[in-house]
C-alpha cells in the first residue's frame, strides 16, 4: 500500500451535495491543511432539495471549496475539470441511490451509476496522458447490496457476490467490474467501498429511519417489513466519513505480475458497523429518541401507528459486514453505538423540522 498526503492536493469529490458527499467535503476541509475540494452535484429532486441546498450553502462558506452543478453523465463536465484542475484523489460518490427506486425508474440509474462512473474512469485514465502524474487513487462507493440474498454472515468481500436482487445492486457490483478493468489496463489505483446502511444527521428522507421519522411525526403509520424479522448494519455517517479518509490516503500498490504485466492496483473494502440490528428494536429505540428530543409527544402510542407487512422486492433479510480487512489495513472499525448516533439524528431533526 501506498501512502498518500491530502495536504496541499486537489481533491475532486462527484456527489458532493449528497449525505455522505458533504460530510466528506466538510472533514477534508477542516483537516487537509492547504487542500482544494472540488466538487459535483447534480442537485436532483430524489429527495428534498432543501437538505441539499443546506449542505451546500455551508460548503460553499469555505474558498477552498469549488463547486459545479452538473452530472458526471456530461462526459465534456468532467473533461474540463480534469482539464482545469488536475486532481490528485478522486472521489466517486455521485449515484442514483435507492433500491425500490430502481425497480421503477431503472433509467436514471443507468445513466449515473453506469455511464456516470464510466466518465470517471476515462478521466482518471487519461490523467496521465504527456507523462502528467495523474490520478493517484480513484475511491468510489459501492454498496452493502452486491452481496443480495448471500446466505453467508457476516459478509466478507471475497465471497461471490454475482447474484444481485436489484437493478441498484446489479450497478454497483458493474462499478467494481470496470474499475478493475480499469486499474488493469491503465494501472490506476483504485478502491471500492461497500457502505452499509448509512445514517445520520441531515441524511437521505428516503432511508428507513428518516421515512419512519416522517411518518411518525405526521401521525401517519409505518410499515415494518418482513414482520420485523430483518437486521441492518446500521453505519454512522461519522464513521463512513472517517473509513473513507483513511482508505484515501493508503492507495493499492502498482506491482508487476510475473508476466511482466501490472498486476491490477484495486481493492474492495467493507465499511460496516458490524453488529446488526433487529428492525424492531431499531424502531424502538427510534421512538425513544425521538421523544426524548421532543419531536413526538411523550405519550406517543407507538403501537397504534406501526404496521408489520411481508418482505419487499429487492429487500434481503440481513446485512452484517465483515470489517476485518478494514481494521487489518487501516487499523479502523466503525463502533457508533445505533442509539448515540439516533440521539444525534433526532436532535438534528428536532432543530431542523421543529418540536412536536
Amino acid at each position: 500500500m501506498r501512502t498518500i498526503q491530502l495536504d496541499n492536493k486537489t481533491i475532486f469529490v462527484t456527489g458532493a451535495a449528497g449525505f455522505i458527499g458533504a460530510n466528506l467535503v466538510r472533514r477534508l476541509l477542516s483537516c487537509c491543511c492547504g487542500a482544494t475540494v472540488v466538487g459535483i452535484d447534480n442537485m436532483n429532486d430524489y429527495y428534498d432539495v432543501k437538505l441539499k441546498e443546506a449542505r451546500l450553502a455551508e460548503l460553499k462558506e469555505n474558498d477552498l471549496f469549488v463547486f459545479y452543478r452538473g452530472s458526471i453523465a456530461d462526459r465534456e463536465l468532467i473533461q474540463e475539470i480534469f482539464s482545469m484542475h488536475k486532481p490528485s484523489v478522486v472521489v466517486n460518490l455521485a449515484a442514483q441511490a435507492g433500491v425500490r427506486y430502481s425497480i421503477e425508474n431503472p433509467d436514471v440509474y443507468i445513466e449515473s451509476n453506469l455511464v456516470g462512473f464510466y466518465h470517471i474512469l476515462e478521466a482518471c485514465r487519461h490523467s496521465y496522458d504527456g507523462g502528467e502524474t495523474g490520478v493517484e487513487h480513484l475511491v468510489y462507493a459501492s454498496s452493502s447490496s452486491v452481496y443480495g440474498s448471500n446466505k453467508k454472515v457476516p459478509y466478507a468481500t471475497d465471497d461471490r457476490v454475482d447474484n444481485p436482487v436489484s437493478l441498484y445492486a446489479a450497478t454497483k457490483k458493474s462499478n467494481e467490474l470496470l474499475a478493475h478493468a480499469y486499474s488493469k489496463l491503465y494501472n490506476i489505483p483504485s478502491t471500492g467501498l461497500r457502505f452499509f446502511t448509512v445514517y445520520g444527521p441531515a441524511g437521505r428522507p428516503d432511508m428507513a429511519y428518516f421515512g419512519f421519522t416522517d411518518k411518525l411525526r405526521a401521525g401517519d403509520t409505518i410499515r415494518i417489513f418482513n414482520y420485523g424479522n430483518c437486521k441492518r448494519d446500521f453505519t454512522y455517517i461519522d464513521d463512513i466519513v472517517e473509513g473513507v479518509m483513511r482508505v484515501m490516503c493508503g492507495a493499492p500498490d502498482k506491482r508487476q505480475g510475473d508476466d511482466g504485466l501490472p498486476l491490477p492496483p484495486y481493492a474492495v473494502y467493507n465499511i460496516g458497523n458490524s453488529h446488526p440490528e433487529n428492525l424492531l428494536d431499531f424502531v424502538r429505540i427510534l421512538q425513544e429518541e425521538l421523544i426524548r428530543a421532543g419531536v413526538l409527544p411523550q405519550d406517543y402510542d407507538f403501537d397504534a401507528h406501526k404496521e408489520l407487512v411481508p418482505m419487499q422486492p429487492g429487500d434481503v433479510p440481513v446485512t452484517f459486514a465483515d470489517t476485518d480487512a478494514l481494521e487489518r489495513d487501516f487499523g479502523f472499525r466503525p463502533s457508533t453505538p445505533l442509539r448515540e448516533g439516533l440521539r444525534r439524528f433526532s436532535e438534528w431533526y428536532a432543530g431542523f423540522y421543529g418540536r412536536a
